[in-house]
């Protein structure tokens, strides 16, 4: 880049970026995507910081959890989503990448990612990519129960259609609350 010059993808806020690539990647008959597409689209931003904004800040139909929120698209699916009507435009799509770039990228996000909240005594772990969702009185016992039922929902017509390899890592996020007073015993 030249002095003084400014590239505008630096400075574009992140959810421009996913809007844009929803826009790309969608399916043009009926304007879905899937989750998994928008973030191996924009590998130069946090796969976290992407995720949250398809399924949460850019998402017209999740819980308002964040001060700001684009009405870009609707939630139709486990890891779907639909492009909504003022948001569609055809965009230029970009060139298919090579098998070994496919492979590549497949690698590096390989993962299922699993949300596990607390309420009432009980751990519920929900897949992000996949339909399954488990529950245990002990976040161990959780996690067990969720590699128990995973085994048994995935096979590899299952994995090819949420994009993921035979043997996917698993991404767990768990959130408490901040104050000790509120942290369950």
């Amino acid at each position: 880049m030249v002095h003084g010059e400014h590239n505008i993808l630096e400075s574009r806020p992140i959810h421009e970026e996913v809007l844009a690539a929803a826009q790309r990647l969608c399916r043009p008959e009926d304007w879905t995507f899937h989750l998994i597409d928008i973030v191996r689209a924009l590998p130069h931003l946090n796969e976290r910081s992407v995720r949250t904004h398809v399924v949460s800040r850019c998402c017209e139909n999740a819980p308002t959890n964040h001060a700001h929120k684009w009405p870009y698209f609707e939630r139709i699916d486990r890891g779907i989503y639909e492009i909504r009507p003022p948001y569609r435009q055809t965009v230029e799509r970009v060139p298919e990448r090579s098998a070994a770039r496919r492979e590549e990228e497949s690698s590096a996000l390989a993962a299922i990612h699993v949300a596990v909240s607390e309420s009432d005594g009980w751990y519920v772990a929900e897949c992000l990519e996949v339909a399954v969702v488990t529950q245990g009185r002990t976040l161990d016992e959780t996690l067990a129960n969720l590699r128990d039922a995973l085994e048994l929902h995935l096979d590899e017509e299952e994995l090819a259609r949420a994009g993921l390899p035979p043997e996917p890592r698993l991404v767990v996020n768990y959130e408490t609350s901040a104050l000790a007073s509120r942290c369950p015993a």
